[in-house]
């Protein structure tokens, strides 16, 4: 058993380990230009809407209905559809960079939407209370309603992540290395599989670690 773990290793650790590194990056880079886009999406879903401070329905509407759309879209038809795009931009549509594109366009509205549900959820009467003291607007968004929904906040980047991840698996049927690509090429097509049972142990504890990661931060957020 230990030889057999041994030889593995050594025939497959350093491309594990790369596909597992090319997973973090596309994770981490496309979630940061997510959440860059999304947090003021998010925000102007919450100002902009019935009863709020910058009410403005043509707003809304034209923003909440292409926020849908994007949505309603599964992540490997979107890869597809925006191809052109992404080869413009990007110079290629393979590999870790062929894939930020698709994978940023895929999740910003996704986080907009979880912006927004969470920065509902911050009590009107604390706004109120600020509105009231002739706080301004912008000083009210991001020193209040931002900092009560920390911990929502958390949880709901927690999820993107995690549903980031999956997408990530799935670009690998596209040739866009990580995990998923590992899986497919190797997993899948050659039939080597104990690759396919490392790639699937190595998104879980992934998954659990973000997880884990993510409600920890919460809590610790809920006690400021």
């Amino acid at each position: 058993m230990i030889l057999n773990i041994a030889a593995f290793n050594e025939r497959w650790g350093s491309t594990i380990w790369r596909a597992s590194l090319e997973t973090l990056q596309m994770v981490s880079i496309a979630m940061f230009f997510a959440v860059i886009i999304g947090l003021p999406l998010g925000i102007i879903l919450v100002l902009t809407r019935e009863g709020k401070s910058y009410e403005n329905k043509y707003v809304y509407q034209v923003l909440n209905t292409f926020i849908n759309m994007i949505r309603s879209v599964p992540f490997i038809i979107l890869l597809f559809f925006i191809l052109p795009f992404t080869k413009l931009l990007m110079g290629t549509s393979i590999g870790v960079r062929g894939v930020l594109v698709p994978l940023v366009v895929y999740s910003a509205p996704y986080v907009a939407r979880l912006m927004e549900s969470s920065l509902l959820e911050v009590d009107r009467g604390v706004l109120e209370a600020y509105e009231a003291m002739g706080i301004s607007t912008k000083d009210i968004i991001w020193n209040v309603m931002i900092r009560e929904a920390r911990p929502s906040i958390a949880l709901s980047l927690t999820i993107a992540i995690i549903g980031l991840i999956g997408a990530t698996a799935m670009a690998g049927l596209v040739g866009a290395g990580g995990l998923g690509d590992l899986a497919y090429r190797y997993g899948h097509l050659r039939y080597e599989k104990q690759v396919m049972y490392t790639t699937v142990l190595i998104l879980i504890l992934l998954v659990q670690g973000v997880q884990s990661a993510g409600n920890h931060l919460a809590k610790k957020l809920k006690k400021d």
